[in-house]
């Protein structure tokens, strides 16, 4: 199969397959309900129609009036009718009689037959056209009511059509009739998307950057081509993959790449599907998915977002019935119960591995655990070349640089900085894009859209020219601290009047103390050159206060480095979540262990701030010169500082103007207007620096600012 018919095959899933195979129309089955209601109601509309056919209708009084005239020859009575033949020279001495009705239908004559005459009989009214027709002496007859057709036509049809309509209701409810999508009866139903396997259209050459999960991954897409292999030495393949990891990384990626290479069937569906507001739908769901993937086995069960139905079952003080949990039970015995041999696999993707449920992630449930992490350098790299793939790059740009520019990033951020790029491009006309947007796409994406129409005053303009160069100042003089890439005062995102670029050179996987010092010093800079300049501080350095009070607490706290306190940990035992975001958690150290811990962290901000104050008064000409630089022309590079202040002082055995190397992809360190550097830290398989250097001053005294 080539190419485009696989591309072609990707836009459709089983589920919209009619039975004649692909591409042809859905078609209607005749023992449909619906046409039988067509075919029911055609019927009466034609009954109702011609019934009427071959008589003529005249009212009850002027039939009455010709059998006072014996213009009949024969007379029926009916239950609610009457019918009179009339004579054979009724036809012809009509003309001129006045009793004689108007032609209904036709000129009153069939085949050369006069019609007859049909009326409607007055309930309870018989007993004086019975003595009418005797004493006009004209023969007469009576049927009587109740017959098989008008027993059908009254009561059969109606209740079969009232039937026959309840029950294409309840199917067309059910999702049961046609291709359409589940209705709002099928609470039972698994909502899930299957796909085969051309319809994923991705294989592992499109997941690039996490080459150990594509590694680990590539185990399970040999046994399901080849179980033969593992089975003979006796091995089992685990029934089930958890993968973790930060937020777009790619883990649904991974999920797809690995049906599309295994070529099986893939279910994909979200933990929140199983959630609804009846009881006992989660559940239900749960026993319906499992019964379409076994008989599509082998094949792979992807849950997307699991912590929504695999959340820990701790014993709340709420107690009662957890509709979740029933669910969540439900879960664990059909994987319990199903047969790995059979082919079935599991696979998980979250971002919160913390929270889930131990028995989930035991062995013989989630047996292996494989973390999707931000890529490195080469793998950001990778990212940035399959993204770039189909946009016209000029020749000033080099995918290397980008990708040494953009620490932490994860792939998502990654593919938006390059559709950024090709936008700016597109809005400014050019033919290919160039290394200015890629600029521009990061630091959009790292401090927000430029907003070059805020008019701030003089006095606000120098306050903060002087916060950003004092922020760079520090950074620059303080060995251990990062390298300055930027600074500018044009405003940017959300309150922020200017920021501080960072950009490390490389990742790093440690961060000592003497850095994490630095690196509070550079925080403080901006209020400290304030004060030194103005004689107060502004509201602008409340973002600063936050981050830097963030990272003295982790060091005393989480790390250890503290002094008076000594080698303990005293944060939360569960590690830190990939969303670097901490729920809530009990203290388990006593008042007094707390107040100690709120000094030693108000002693190292205040050490910082000694630092930082010590630092912009030797040097207080240079702060001055940069500050006068970024009233001038409002963005001050790296080269231009160089020039003049000179090369950035580096600790002893690093290359001079080199900087400081980042740390790892482990959470972001990628820079951010609203500067996150409190989250330092270690994560699961490696250490979670510190995720913003871009430092800013803003207006307003909300910490957003």
């Amino acid at each position: 199969m080539s190419a485009d018919e696989k591309k072609g095959h990707g836009q459709r899933s089983e589920r919209g397959r009619g039975p004649g195979g692909p591409g042809t129309q859905p078609r209607i089955p005749l023992a449909s309900p619906a046409a039988w209601l067509v075919l029911i109601a055609l019927a009466i509309f034609l009954f109702r129609a011609f019934q009427d056919v071959g008589v003529r209708r005249i009212p009850y009084s002027q039939f009455k009036e010709m059998v006072r005239q014996s213009a009949f020859e024969r007379v029926v009575i009916g239950p609610d009718w009457v019918r009179g033949v009339p004579k054979p020279v009724e036809a012809g001495a009509a003309q001129g009689g006045g009793a004689q009705p108007q032609q209904a239908q036709g000129d009153g004559e069939r085949n050369g037959q006069a019609l007859p005459y049909v009326a409607t009989r007055i309930p309870g009214g018989g007993d004086d056209l019975v003595q009418a027709v005797e004493k006009a002496g004209v023969p007469y007859d009576a049927v009587a009511g109740g017959g098989m057709g008008d027993l059908f036509w009254v009561w059969i049809a109606p209740i079969a059509i009232g039937l026959l309509f309840w029950a294409w209701v309840m199917r067309r409810m059910s999702g049961q009739l046609g291709q359409g999508p589940p209705g709002v009866m099928a609470f039972g139903k698994s909502r899930a998307r299957i796909h085969m396997e051309p319809d994923t259209g991705v294989t592992f050459q499109d997941a690039a950057g996490i080459d150990e999960a594509v590694e680990e991954l590539q185990e399970i897409v040999e046994f399901l081509k080849t179980p033969e292999k593992y089975r003979r030495l006796g091995g089992r393949i685990p029934k089930g993959v958890l993968l973790v990891g930060p937020p777009g990384t790619g883990k649904t990626l991974l999920a797809r790449a690995t049906a599309g290479e295994a070529g099986v069937p893939f279910f994909s569906l979200s933990g929140s599907e199983f959630v609804e507001m009846f009881v006992g739908v989660g559940a239900a769901r749960v026993r319906d998915l499992f019964a379409q993937a076994t008989q599509k086995a082998p094949c792979i069960v992807f849950i997307d977002e699991l912590d929504a139905l695999g959340k820990s079952r701790n014993a709340g003080i709420m107690g009662g019935h957890d509709e979740r949990e029933q669910t969540l039970n439900q879960l664990l015995a059909e994987m319990d119960g199903f047969d790995a041999r059979a082919g079935l696999i599991i696979m998980g993707a979250t971002n919160r591995p913390e929270i889930l449920d131990p028995a989930l992630l035991r062995p013989g449930r989630f047996d292996r655990q494989v973390l999707v992490d931000r890529p490195d350098k080469r793998g950001r790299e990778q990212i940035l070349r399959i993204h770039a793939r189909n946009v016209k790059l000029g020749p000033d740009v080099d995918l290397r640089s980008v990708a040494a520019r953009t620490p932490g990033f994860a792939g998502a951020d990654l593919a938006n900085v390059v559709n950024e790029a090709a936008l700016l491009a597109a809005r400014r006309n050019k033919n290919h894009v160039t290394r200015a947007e890629f600029e521009e796409a990061i630091e959009r994406v790292v401090a927000g859209l430029e907003k070059k129409s805020r008019r701030i005053n003089e006095r606000e303009k120098e306050i903060v020219a002087f916060h950003e160069a004092g922020h760079a100042l520090v950074s620059w003089m303080l060995p251990f601290a990062d390298r300055v890439s930027k600074v500018s005062i044009i405003p940017r995102g959300l309150g922020a009047l200017g920021y501080t670029l960072q950009l490390p050179l490389e990742d790093r996987y440690l961060l000592t103390r003497s850095e994490l010092r630095d690196r509070m010093a550079g925080l403080m800079g901006g209020r400290v050159a304030e004060e030194e300049v103005f004689g107060e501080p502004s509201t602008g350095a409340s973002n600063d206060l936050q981050h830097a009070t963030a990272v003295a607490r982790m060091m005393v706290r989480d790390y250890g480095m503290s002094p008076a306190l000594g080698p303990v940990s005293l944060g939360d035992q569960n590690g830190p979540s990939f969303l670097g975001v901490k729920g809530f958690e009990a203290r388990s150290y006593s008042d007094h262990t707390a107040l100690a811990v709120d000094r030693e962290v108000q002693a190292l901000v205040e050490e910082a701030q000694d630092r930082a104050r010590t630092v912009v008064r030797e040097h207080r000409e240079r702060l001055d010169a940069l500050a006068a630089r970024l009233l001038t022309i409002e963005v001050v590079e790296e080269d231009e500082i160089t020039r003049l202040w000179g090369p950035k002082v580096v600790r002893p055995g690093t290359i001079e103007g080199r900087g400081h190397e980042e740390s790892p992809p482990e959470t972001p360190n990628r820079p951010v207007a609203a500067s996150a550097d409190a989250s330092a830290g270690f994560g699961r398989s490696g250490p979670q620096p510190p995720q913003a250097l871009a430092r800013h001053a803003g207006g307003d005294p909300d910490p957003e600012s």
